[in-house]
């Protein structure tokens, strides 16, 4: 073990020592909290985020988040950091070495100054009920997480470097956020680039084997500019930061009426095109973000209205939601963007029973061909594909991942039918989900494939998704989840870029375990009368 990896430990021991015998004071106790967390999710992917091919062997694998939360809350301060270690099991050998590196991570790390509190006559400001800008490593988390969300479900989940002026005032919320990201303040180091973070280091060659990405390029097009990738990764999967990004958050229930508005905007470096590589070992072109000038801004706007009626345990609750989604602007590469995203749902609530039909619409853009060679119809046409931001894919589109995240989305856009039903007690729940997954716009095969210049079904698939949740105490969760699609070739040739030659019928089971411990709770002892 390193010096530094031994000092660091030793840190986070005296920190810990520290803040708990700080927390058992009586004074103090109600100021702290200290939050653990050791999340493991054994997983069985037979065709997980993508299909596999019919000789492909199915993976298992466990996966592990050790996370630890602490919290100190004041009248004019709060503060919180996270620090969390996210890894799958035997991915290090037993006695690691120096050069296998610290999977050590800070999750979030914020202070939240409150500027004017009107129940606190101690303020000279008190115009508005409650004013507070939070600064720091923060997570973006606003109604359903559909577009701004922690990604909890990821291992290693989502947060924002940012800043946040937050305003409460008679019932409205305001949020005003930006971020500006950098690579380095290096002495030397001039000009405001930025290479996007989290970007892949190798990329198959044209011609096979493996070619290494320079440093600070991003992989993006093949020989001729033809897109290298089925499904260009989107910035949800986090496969290309922001340089920088500003919002506007706003929300306001009126009875059971909640109305919330968003505006969204991220700027996206502006790069120039540079070819690596050779005859044998194929062509990549990368983004040189130190070249490039300027940003290319794209805008997210829209609005979620959701309605409730009457009352579940009198009768029937009935919660009625639609939301309404634009992009405009430039997307990332420069190209006009024009895309919409529509969602209705339904939900019907009697005691411990809730069930309902929905529908998401993601526009997106007619394309020829499949696999790693899919391209737009026409180089100079609009870009019509949604985007769903920075949210949470894993709980609207299928928990198989297979759009919207990490593995990319269908180019075509994505036709949403889905249909919940859940049981949920205080200790255990149940729910059984329907989707039938299909595209916005079509798709044609190319010449040379195997059934030539043909336009195919835009049926992709449906998916069922069982989940099971049991509490088994106050601090420990059990989950068990089971997911089966039925594909077509469509979806196939949509991922893979052929035809029959994949498993059809992928399957997903997983088995998470799920211990938070509050580390400063007291059990309420009862009195004897």
């Amino acid at each position: 073990m390193s010096k530094f990896l031994f000092y660091q430990e030793i840190y986070l021991i005296i920190l810990l020592t520290g803040i708990t015998c700080f927390g058992c004071t009586s004074e103090t106790k109600a100021q702290f909290s200290l939050i653990g967390q050791v999340r493991t999710r054994s997983e069985l992917r037979n065709g997980f985020g993508t299909l596999n091919l019919n000789d492909a062997k199915a993976a298992f694998f466990t996966s592990q988040r050790t996370r630890l939360t602490f919290g100190y809350k004041w009248e004019r301060l709060n503060f919180q950091t996270s620090i969390q270690d996210v890894r799958i099991w035997g991915q290090d050998a037993s006695s690691i070495s120096n050069s296998d590196g610290s999977k050590f991570m800070l999750h979030e790390a914020w202070a939240e100054v409150v500027l004017a509190n009107m129940a606190d006559t101690t303020f000279k400001f008190r115009l508005i009920e409650n004013l507070s800008l939070k600064i720091g490593r923060q997570e973006l988390l606003y109604d359903d997480s559909r577009l701004l969300g922690n990604l909890d479900w990821l291992q290693q989940a989502r947060r924002h470097d940012a800043v946040v002026l937050k305003a409460l005032h008679k019932g409205w919320q305001v949020d005003i956020g930006g971020a500006f990201n950098q690579n380095t303040d290096a002495f030397g180091y001039t000009g405001t680039g930025y290479a996007p973070a989290n970007v892949p280091q190798f990329l198959a060659g044209t011609q096979g084997g493996v070619v290494e990405i320079p440093v600070g390029f991003v992989p993006t097009n093949g020989k001729g500019g033809t897109p290298r990738f089925n499904n260009p990764p989107s910035t949800n999967g986090m496969n290309q930061q922001y340089k920088s990004m500003q919002f506007v958050y706003l929300s306001r229930k009126f009875g059971q009426t909640k109305f919330a508005g968003l505006f969204f905007k991220d700027d996206f470096g502006v790069y120039q095109l540079d070819s690596v590589g050779n005859a044998t070992t194929g062509y990549v072109y990368g983004r040189n973000y130190r070249k490039g000038e300027g940003v290319n801004s794209r805008y997210t706007y829209g609005f979620l209205l959701t309605k409730t009626m009457g009352n579940a345990s009198l009768g029937f609750k009935t919660v009625l939601t639609v939301g309404l989604y634009f992009q405009s602007g430039k997307n990332r590469d420069g190209r006009d963007l024009r895309a919409q995203h529509y969602t209705a749902a339904l939900t019907f609530q009697k005691g411990n029973f809730s069930f309902g039909p929905g529908w998401d619409y993601l526009s997106g853009n007619h394309t020829i061909g499949g696999g790693n060679r899919t391209n737009f119809t026409d180089a100079s046409a609009t870009d019509n594909r949604f985007d769903p931001l920075y949210g949470t894919p894993h709980k609207f589109w299928g928990y198989m991942d297979y759009f919207y995240v990490g593995t990319g989305a269908p180019m075509q856009g994505l036709n949403n039918g889905y249909f919940k039903a859940k049981y949920a007690t205080n200790t255990l729940s149940i729910g059984l989900d329907y989707h039938y997954f299909a595209t916005i716009a079509t798709q044609t095969t190319l010449i040379s494939d195997a059934q030539p210049n043909t336009q195919l079904d835009k049926y992709l698939g449906s998916e069922i998704d069982l989940i099971i949740n049991y509490s088994l105490n106050k601090f420990t969760n059990l989950e068990f989840g089971f997911s089966v699609m039925k594909a077509t070739n469509s979806l196939e040739y949509n991922k893979l870029g052929s035809f029959d030659k994949a498993n059809q019928t992928p399957t997903w089971a997983y088995l998470m375990v799920n211990l938070r411990p509050d580390f400063f709770f007291v059990k309420p002892v009862a009195i004897k009368q």
